[in-house]
């Protein structure tokens, strides 16, 4: 049974109040879509997750509005993509404001010390993770190394991203093309609809450049972060560490880690992160601000790049720079990984902790219990 739009966006709403672990949501996403509710059938899910996986934005996220977009067309992807991120935006809002007014506390401090080591955890964990993927791929190392290089000497990534896409193209191995999706599905967008969304975003985009240059600039910056965030949310710490922290300044490194922090303890993915950075610029409504356009390339991404996604699989060239962007995605972690455990001012109990922390990640022990954990104890031995 097809589901009203509403209905999609109450049941999405929802499994995000509970989307803790990024992608790992993505096996929850199918027991309601597939199994529970049965809105679209296996083979569809899993040629989603090749589509989600292919381009820009946060996995799960992807997902929630593939599955709207195939059930309820564009505005049932909406729907799901709403309802499914706005826990995650209600909560880091709330945090974000405290943290504004509480974080010069003691105890606050002792908790954010701690919070660092774990980040510095995440990170590395996310390293290994992405690691492994190019493991046995002498070309994808070379881009990796190359990526964390360049950006050490302060290439800027999208120029490193663009650039590993291009060396994926030129010397990349052999890919085998597939076909994943059927562009005659129902779900196909409606151009009209397509031009409706583009047509909101220009309006919005220049509205904030007539009244607002700093919503502006916060925009443009977390709209272009977005477009490059190829590999998950993850991807797009690296570009919002560049942007916000070295070339804009607008947060130091510090805060922006304790940022990551609290994006691990709110539900959805780490680029929820984008809020606490609009809050910290300007208020609640940099916050909305930022959070919309973090969120909307990869949206808009998905509704029109799904139904040509077969003639884009079937592309050898198109697979060769995906592998290329994804191994620059290593590169610049590791860059982020050095960075981050420099600030941390490292000790016995910190070393301890973040071996700890490591333990419990390579375990699989869910992330929100690792990090509320470490919160805890972070309260007592910092």
């Amino acid at each position: 049974m097809t589901p009203a739009i509403k209905d999609l966006f109450i049941a999405f709403l929802r499994l995000g109040l509970t989307a803790f672990g990024g992608p790992a949501m993505v096996a929850h996403i199918k027991e309601l879509s597939v199994h529970r509710h049965q809105w679209i059938d296996e083979t569809d899910f899993k040629n989603g997750i090749a589509l989600c996986q292919s381009i820009p934005g946060a996995t799960a996220m992807q997902v929630a509005a593939y599955v709207g977009l195939r059930v309820k067309g564009i505005f049932g992807a909406l729907a799901a993509y709403l309802g499914f991120g706005l826990p995650a935006f209600i909560l880091m809002l709330v945090l974000s404001f405290f943290y504004t007014r509480f974080s010069g506390l003691p105890q606050f401090i002792s908790l954010f010390n701690g919070l660092q080591v774990i980040v510095v955890a995440i990170i590395l964990n996310s390293v290994l993770s992405f690691g492994r993927d190019i493991a046995n791929n002498y070309r994808g190392i070379i881009i990796a190394l190359l990526s964390a290089v360049s950006f050490w000497s302060g290439v800027s990534p999208f120029i490193v991203i663009i650039g590993a896409g291009l060396i994926g193209v030129v010397f990349g191995g052999s890919s085998t093309p597939s076909s994943t999706l059927d562009s005659d599905r129902k779900g196909t967008p409606n151009t009209k609809h397509i031009v409706l969304l583009l047509s909101i975003l220009l309006i919005f985009i220049t509205g904030l450049y007539i009244t607002n240059l700093v919503l502006f600039n916060l925009a443009t910056v977390m709209l272009k972060i977005d477009l490059f965030a190829f590999g998950g949310g993850f991807a797009s710490v690296p570009l919002m560490l560049h942007e916000v922290v070295i070339n804009r300044e607008w947060l130091d490194s510090k805060t922006f880690m304790d940022g990551i922090a609290l994006g691990q303890i709110t539900p959805g993915p780490i680029v929820i992160t984008s809020t606490f950075v609009g809050y910290l610029v300007y208020g609640t409504a940099g916050a909305i601000v930022a959070t919309i356009s973090i969120f909307t390339p990869s949206f808009l991404m998905l509704i029109v790049v799904a139904p040509f996604f077969d003639r884009l699989k079937a592309s050898a060239h198109f697979l060769k720079a995906i592998d290329g962007v994804f191994a620059s995605f290593v590169g610049l972690l590791v860059y982020v990984c050095l960075k981050f455990t420099m600030i941390v001012p490292w000790d016995a109990v910190r070393i301890l902790f973040g071996i700890a922390t490591i333990a419990a990640l390579l375990r699989r022990v869910d992330i929100l219990y690792i990090v509320i954990a470490g919160a805890v104890i972070s309260v007592f031995i910092f």
